[in-house]
Order: structure tokens, then C-alpha cells, then sequence
């Protein structure tokens, strides 16, 4: 039997899966990775704790199993830069929740450049100009710490998303690398020529010198040791909702999946060619190699387990996230709506000012009917970013596939196949990142093929629509005069 090693390099932490060659789990482990916030908006992560979570959660897998490849994927817009001859940050790990680099967009937006010419922008890289991607926030460290901004255009420092930082070490500074779909969530890849593009680079001041080569998502690219003097092929490069996207074997255009945890992450492959969403959504590289290209809608929920977690720990309505399934089929008072904006309206509304708000209280208000109405609050987001989708390909997807803490929930996914009116299937594999990047080794390494994993995905559980016509549409109704309401109140 042979087996692949699957690196999922998260926000919270690294979690290592050990899968054989039929893609099925064999083992894992996981390693918490650490953040401090040294001022409102700043997120930042050590770089040196990213590496030594990688080969903590790796170290046990690998003393137990003999590994043909490895897989690795990476927490998206979060990067680091060095100094390429000592390999010593000068800067920390500055995460893609950070929102230090609004200033930049701001001033970008307001002046004659490419920067103000958002359709221009979007036609090149598929995104908005916001924080939330890298280049913003490289701009402002290069604006606030001139010295650093000296050296990288002196050829001195390198960049890198925490996979490129990763495997920049455990290979000895030997590769400088990612690929297009991390690629795309910089801000300074074009994601028609899959290259790093010029506008983009002198847009933000970015130097070509510091960035990292961009090797395909599959393929051998060179060895990696994780410390133990046994270097292993590196086969296997994909951002984290990408490598989900992979797992849930969302192989053909139209299938979609949606992973929940703090938030929910949706992806639609959409196919081989870019296409602009005239819906809110960003557009972004799927994985491409060997003749294999997919391209994804992409529409990110900021809060949907948090929510919950703000009724568990804020509202203390609820003992644990668990029972909020309970606690919503206790409700007797469907008129209450929360719109559960906690962190602001992502896509498709992209209204970070927004927050969240209730309405329909009366003296017979319990909290079973808030939680219910916090409940159906999510599954609302979700319904309006998979409908957003449908309307942007011209068709709906053949069903929902989710993943994640939250899919636990019978309430919520019952909610959201009913709106949708959609079969809603929650992935048998909790580690579908993990699992997607390590498969998308073996398809490399091992010739494994599409049609295997697409035979090999299991679903826990099947949620059918059974929500009648009107009761869906007064939902809706009652939704969208909530968001409304909402968006009035904050100008």
C-alpha cells in the first residue's frame, strides 16, 4: 500500500492526514498555530510557529507511515517576508483577516491608476481591491517601514504566502515557489496568462525579484525535509478552499461545496475559462496543471459558527453549539429575523460596515427564536451566495456538498436545502482540505485518477428539500427586508 502525506496549513492551526491510494483517511494529526493582534485590525502569526506546526502535526504520521508524496495547502492571503540569504523574517506573519492594508485600497481607489479602475482590475486578477488579498497589505508595510521596502528592491528579500515560506525552509531555501491558485489571491497575478503581471507589480511596488516562482499545482517540484534527514517529493500545491474544493471531488463545472467553520467558504468550479461575476463574487484559480484547469466562483460568509458562538458565549442562551439544533426546533415565533452580520456583509453585498441587527421582538420573544431566527439567518447567506453563483453560470449546481463544524447541525443544513431547494451532503470526511491536497498528490505521484475520487466520495448524510412554496418564499420576504433595513441603518 502506498501512501500520501496532506499538509493543510490553516488560520488556527496545521492539521497532517495520511491518506492511502484510494484517497481514503488512513490517519491525523493537528498542531495549534497561535495569532496576536497588537492593535485593532491587526492579525499577525509568528513565522518561525507556522513551520514548527507543520512539522509537529507531520512528525508522528511520518515515523509510522512510509510517504510516496506529499500535498500541501496553504491558508491563502497570509505571507511573510525574508531575507534571502539568512532566512530571517523582517516582518511577521501579517494574516488575511488583517485589515492594515485599507488604507492602501483607499488611496489606490481615489487616484488615476489601475487601482481606480475596478473592472480593469477584476478583468486581470478576478478580485476587489481590498485588504482581505496580500498586495494591499505588502503596500503598506513597504509605505510604514521604508528600509524594508529599500532591501526588496535591492533584490534582498523574498515573499511568500505560508506554504512558499514552509517549504522555502524545509528545503534549505533550495525552492521559492506556489502556484496559481495562491497566486490568485494576491492581487498581483493575472489569472488569464498565469503569470505575474507588470501593471499589477508597479501598482503596488512590488519588485519581481521577491516573488516566488509559479510552478503548477501538480507535479513534482522538488523534496522537502521535515527535519528527520528523509526528504520527501513535494507534489501538490493548492490554496485551502481550493484543496476543499478538490476533496469534495467538485471536478465538473457547476459542482460547488461550501465549508463551514468560524465562516463559510464557498466554491463552484465553473469550469476552464475565467468568468467575472455580475453577482458580487470573485473569481479565482481553481488548480491548473497538465492540461488540467478549473476556475471557481468564490463567496466567502465571514461569520456563520461564530454566530453561534456568539449566542454560546455572548448571549449565553445556549450551553454549546450542539444545541442550537434543539433549541431552534423549540422556537414557536417564526417572525423573528436575525441578520447575523457580526463581522460585516462579504459576499455578494461586500458591505464591511454593515452590522448585525433582530427584528420582529415582542414580550413572547424566547430564545429558542433567536437562536431558531440566528439559524435561518445563516442558512439565508448561504442561499444568496449559491443563487448568486447559479445566476453567474447560467445554471444551478446538481447539489450542495459541505464540510466543516457546522454541517454537524440538522437545523441548519435542513434550512439550507429547503431554500435552496437543493440536496444538501455532508462530506463522511471532516479533513476534506487536508484530504483534497493530498489526493491531488497522488493524482501527480500515483496516477490516481478523477473518475477514482469521484467514486470514492462518501457523503454522511443526505438532506432533501421539503419546505413547502410559500413557506420558502415568506422566508425569503422576510429575509431581504431584514437586509434591507440593515444596509439603510449604515448608510
Amino acid at each position: 500500500m502506498k501512501y500520501l502525506l496532506g499538509i493543510d496549513q490553516g488560520t488556527t492551526q496545521t492539521t497532517a492526514v495520511v491518506v492511502n491510494e484510494e484517497g481514503e483517511l488512513v490517519a491525523k494529526n493537528s498542531a495549534q498555530l497561535p495569532a496576536q493582534f497588537p492593535q485593532a485590525g491587526w492579525v499577525e502569526q509568528v513565522p518561525a510557529d507556522i513551520v514548527r506546526t507543520v512539522k509537529e502535526a507531520c512528525a508522528p504520521l511520518l515515523e509510522k507511515y512510509e510517504i510516496s508524496a506529499v500535498g500541501f495547502d496553504n491558508q491563502g492571503e497570509t505571507f511573510v517576508v525574508w531575507d534571502k540569504d539568512t532566512g530571517q523574517p523582517v516582518t511577521p506573519a501579517i494574516v488575511w483577516q488583517d485589515t492594515r492594508g485599507e488604507s492602501v485600497c483607499k488611496a489606490l481607489s481615489a487616484s488615476t491608476t489601475l487601482g481606480a479602475n475596478t473592472e480593469a482590475l477584476r478583468q486581470k486578477t478576478g478580485l476587489l481591491l481590498d485588504s482581505y488579498f496580500s498586495a494591499p497589505k505588502l503596500k503598506w508595510v513597504f509605505e510604514n517601514y521604508p528600509n524594508i521596502r529599500k532591501q526588496a528592491h535591492e533584490g534582498k528579500l523574498k515573499f511568500g504566502t505560508t506554504e512558499t515560506w514552509v517549504i522555502w525552509v524545509l528545503s534549505a531555501g533550495k525552492l521559492h515557489i506556489t502556484d496559481p491558485s495562491t497566486a490568485s489571491r494576491t492581487l498581483l497575478f493575472n489569472v488569464n496568462t498565469f503569470e505575474w503581471d507588470k501593471e499589477l507589480m508597479e501598482l503596488f511596488d512590488v519588485p519581481r525579484s521577491m516573488l516566488p516562482e509559479v510552478m503548477q499545482s501538480a507535479g513534482h517540484v522538488g523534496d522537502v525535509d521535515f527535519g528527520d534527514g528523509k526528504p520527501l517529493p513535494l507534489h501538490a500545491l493548492l490554496v485551502d478552499q481550493q484543496a476543499a474544493l478538490f476533496g469534495q471531488a467538485c471536478f465538473k463545472a457547476g459542482e460547488m461545496k461550501c465549508s463551514f467553520g468560524t465562516g463559510s467558504f464557498l466554491l463552484m468550479n465553473i469550469g476552464d475559462k475565467p468568468k467575472l461575476s455580475d453577482n458580487g463574487l470573485l473569481t479565482t484559480v481553481g488548480w491548473n496543471f497538465d492540461g488540467h484547469t478549473a476556475y471557481a466562483f468564490d463567496g466567502g460568509i465571514f461569520v456563520t459558527g461564530s454566530a453561534v458562538q456568539w449566542l454560546r458565549d455572548n448571549l449565553r442562551i445556549i450551553p454549546d453549539s450542539a444545541s442550537s439544533h434543539d433549541a431552534a426546533n423549540r422556537s414557536t415565533d417564526s417572525g423573528v429575523v436575525v441578520v447575523p452580520a457580526l463581522q460585516g456583509l462579504a459576499a455578494p453585498h461586500w458591505r464591511t460596515d454593515v452590522r448585525g441587527a433582530m427584528f420582529g421582538l415582542n414580550r413572547s420573544t424566547s430564545s429558542d427564536d433567536i437562536v431558531r431566527a440566528t439559524l435561518d439567518g445563516i442558512a439565508c447567506r448561504v442561499y444568496e451566495v449559491v443563487m448568486a453563483m447559479s445566476q453567474d453560470l447560467g445554471q444551478k449546481p446538481p447539489h450542495l456538498k459541505v464540510d466543516g463544524g457546522p454541517s454537524g447541525n440538522p437545523y441548519l443544513m435542513q434550512m439550507i436545502a429547503d431554500l435552496l431547494g437543493l440536496e444538501v451532503r455532508v462530506s463522511a470526511a471532516l479533513e476534506a482540505t487536508a484530504i483534497g491536497i493530498a489526493n491531488l498528490a497522488g493524482v501527480s505521484a500515483l496516477g490516481t485518477s478523477f473518475d477514482m475520487l469521484s467514486r470514492n466520495w462518501k457523503s454522511e448524510k443526505v438532506y432533501t428539500p421539503n419546505m413547502g412554496n410559500e413557506e420558502r418564499e415568506n422566508k425569503l420576504v422576510q429575509w431581504n427586508k431584514a437586509l434591507t433595513a440593515v444596509k439603510n441603518f449604515h448608510g
